[in-house]
């Protein structure tokens, strides 16, 4: 047996040991993953646990909910008021720490009204390479990474996914809407609102990574850098120009380096 496949024994024996348990599910990649490989693991001794905040798109609720149905997992949607949390909107370094020690402590009490003793999310082993705060929170609530714990990475995933035929096994990449706002600024409804719209109309323009950076009143489009030839016809670029200035923004720019994941960290290395 390849590696690979070894991997994905030790997670499906992995999850067969906590006998049940409740996943974080956010309908991207790994998350669908190890939904899909729990339900394999444990039948219907499995739930979903979804966040509903202002930060989490529309499109990606509906995508959880659909998925969910398919498989015919329960799904439990906890509603978290972001803009509460202590120190959420002011944007820090921890901002995701902040958000998550909330969004998990809510997803325990939920899973635990449903008699689950155990909650995991997707982080997978490309995610320890990264500068992610919220990953103190889930070691301190006592969360468990199955995916990190078999030694997977997001490739592997995306390889298994495919063998698996799930939708998302090529479905690009997305982190929360407030990633967009540089540290420090403050985080509102309407940014966040001006984010997903804008997103959204790219998607639907049909291109497929997409990230609307807010810089004050500028719009700093992030795609993927085969796609910058597509974006500069002059029908596309007029149009999303028209678009975000009716959305609020006073300029709109497209990021010549291309989609880059957690370039808003670029800032904390500057200043280190």
């Amino acid at each position: 047996m390849d590696i690979l496949h070894q991997k994905r024994d030790e997670l499906i024996r992995s999850l067969q040991q906590l006998e049940s348990v409740a996943v974080a599910f956010s309908a991207g990649v790994d998350s669908t993953f190890l939904l899909a490989a729990a339900r394999e693991a444990l039948g219907d001794h499995v739930i979903a646990v979804t966040g509903k905040s202002v930060s989490f798109p529309e499109r990606e609720q509906t995508e959880a909910a659909d998925f969910c149905k398919s498989l015919g997992i329960e799904q439990i949607k906890v509603s978290v008021d972001q803009m509460a949390i202590p120190g959420f909107k002011n944007n820090p370094p921890d901002r995701c720490y902040i958000c998550k020690k909330e969004l998990f402590s809510a997803f325990i009490r939920a899973a635990a009204e449903k008699g689950y003793s155990y909650v995991a999310e997707g982080s997978n082993m490309d995610d320890l390479g990264d500068y992610r705060p919220g990953m103190r929170a889930i070691k301190e609530l006592g969360v468990k990474s199955p995916l990190q714990a078999a030694g997977l990475t997001k490739a592997e995933i995306r390889l298994l996914s495919q063998e698996m035929h799930l939708p998302t096994w090529n479905k690009p990449s997305f982190a929360c809407l407030a990633t967009r706002i540089p540290y420090g600024d403050e985080i509102t409804k309407e940014k966040l609102r001006m984010i997903e719209n804008g997103e959204q109309f790219l998607f639907d323009l049909g291109f497929r990574q997409v990230r609307v950076r807010v810089h004050d009143s500028i719009a700093r489009i992030e795609i993927e850098q085969s796609e910058l030839k597509a974006f500069l016809d002059i029908h596309i670029f007029e149009n999303v120009n028209q678009y975000f200035q009716a959305l609020g923004f006073q300029y709109v720019t497209l990021d010549l380096g291309g989609y880059q994941m957690g370039s808003m960290n670029k800032s904390l290395l500057l200043n280190s």
